[in-house]
């Protein structure tokens, strides 16, 4: 059973250390195959979205100082990604600073 977790591991495993009269928790389990080099990484579930560390022109943050006080003062704008199974869909928002409602959206394929 390949990237069986440690605690399916310690479940099915549980007569079997019972039958043979050995005394081990879970927590102790999970000890000993780290100690062992056995504990298999978690596999990362989500999509990199962001690369801040390239080339191309970084521009400031112009709005660091400014005190948003009422709607519709200033808009800001994200992009996100949607995985479906076909593909990767983009999803574009713009949001109101000031209240956090979306102002606009686009989905892109």
């Amino acid at each position: 059973m390949p990237r069986i977790g440690t605690r399916k591991l310690y479940y099915l495993l549980k007569d079997d250390f019972k039958y043979l009269n050995l005394k081990i928790g879970r927590d102790a389990l999970f000890n000993y195959l780290r100690s062992e080099h056995l504990l298999i990484k978690p596999k990362k579930n989500y999509t990199k979205t962001t690369h801040s560390k390239h080339w191309l022109r970084k521009y400031p943050n112009l709005l660091k100082k400014t005190k948003v006080e009422k709607p519709e003062q200033v808009f800001v704008s994200d992009i996100t990604y949607i995985k479906t199974r076909e593909r990767t869909h983009y999803l574009s928002l713009v949001t109101d600073a000031f209240s956090r409602k979306i102002m606009g959206y686009i989905v892109m394929t």
